[in-house]
């Protein structure tokens, strides 16, 4: 697909963060280390995995990675802090699969107090004052990716600080994020605001100290965390706007179908390099404008999937609606992967792969994890 670089160059920081090319991204699962990351994975320079963008993209699942876990041999114990977060990715998933748009709004309790509906300007801005909040946002806008403790940081002082809605600072963070995903962000940031979660989530200056390396004194984190309950809204988080992301999509040429050929389609959420491997197929990423419009995300991260999208033999873009490619291929041959974006499509659906048979909504992760446990624990 040399139409990518065409129209989207290869940043160097990508090339350099996060590779595109399979063979890079299946080493990078074979350095995974379960036990250093049960250790550090909260701390800035922790041994995390670097997997996730592309899970949220859908080039590898979290049944892969968990297979690969399982030829390490290790105790269940030094392995299941990892396999568990690999289960919060299905967990929110089973969630957005049952509930549908009721992610999009206060799932289980309505967050109070709302200041505002807004972004505090200081945080899109990197200018909170909390000095490794502040690095970790400007970063995030050259990389594409932010450390998961800190993504907590930043929900915590936007929801509970300044008292923002938790809905717009989400879709601020998914348009940025390389591993965004609708049902990991979005409830993730629920949880912090305590709309998902039994209370809310508070980080004082002292734990961000702790986890990022810093000695920083004097913030308005600075304060026990019993002080929390009374906290003012610092007069630097007052200024607030709105959330004003948007997607640019490629001009790339229509293709050419086969109204009788069988066809996969790929898009945003997967990219499977695997699906149907060498098998005579149409392959065709379908990138809907009014997908992006509802939900968009950065030229990055655009970008970024373009590339993870050439390694699938023979695909072809097609950016427009799925009526579009309805009419020029015949539904019976039309093969696609289960989402809760794609419940438009027509064809056959498949399953995506889970590390568990474990389906349905339960209202908490670790209800789902019991179920899930019990299942792999033994495998």
């Amino acid at each position: 697909m040399q139409q990518t670089k065409k129209y989207f160059p290869k940043q160097d920081y990508l090339v350099h963060s996060f590779p595109t090319d399979l063979f890079a991204i299946e080493k990078r699962i074979q350095t995974i280390n379960p036990v250093k990351y049960a250790a550090s994975r909260n701390f800035k320079d922790g041994a995390v995995t670097g997997l996730s963008p592309y899970i949220s993209r859908g080039v590898i699942s979290t049944k892969q990675v968990f297979q690969y876990i399982q030829t390490l041999d290790l105790p269940w114990q030094s392995c299941e802090k990892l396999i568990q977060e690999l289960a919060w990715r299905d967990y929110w998933q089973q969630v957005w699969k049952a509930k549908s748009d009721g992610v999009f709004q206060d799932l289980k309790n309505e967050q109070k107090p709302i200041n505002n509906h807004q972004i505090p300007t200081a945080v899109i801005q990197g200018k909170t004052g909390i000095e490794v909040v502040d690095q970790a946002i400007l970063e995030f806008y050259q990389t594409g990716y932010m450390h998961n403790h800190m993504r907590m940081y930043v929900a915590s002082i936007c929801c509970n600080i300044a008292d923002s809605h938790w809905l717009n600072p989400a879709k601020w963070l998914y348009s940025h994020l390389l591993d965004g995903d609708l049902a990991s962000n979005h409830l993730s940031w629920q949880w912090v605001a305590g709309a998902f979660s039994s209370k809310k989530y508070f980080a004082n200056q002292a734990n961000i100290n702790k986890y990022f390396q810093s000695s920083q004194q004097g913030t308005f984190l600075d304060v026990e965390y019993e002080e929390f309950d009374s906290i003012e809204i610092p007069d630097l988080l007052q200024k607030t706007e709105p959330f004003a992301g948007g997607t640019m999509l490629p001009n790339f040429q229509k293709p050419l179908l086969e109204s009788s050929k069988k066809t996969l389609i790929y898009n945003y959420y997967n990219l499977d390099p695997y699906w149907y491997k060498g098998e005579e197929m149409q392959r065709i990423f379908l990138l809907e404008p009014s997908v992006f419009e509802k939900y968009p995300v950065s030229q990055k991260c655009l970008e970024f999937a373009l590339a993870l999208s050439e390694n699938i033999k023979g695909i072809q873009v097609l950016v427009g609606e799925f009526e579009e490619l309805k009419g020029q291929v015949d539904p019976n041959n039309l093969i696609y992967k289960e989402h809760p974006l794609n419940q438009h499509y027509e064809g056959k659906m498949e399953s995506r792969d889970w590390i568990s048979s474990v389906e349905g909504y339960f209202p908490s992760f670790f209800a789902f994890w019991k179920k899930v446990k019990k299942e792999i624990a033994r495998q």
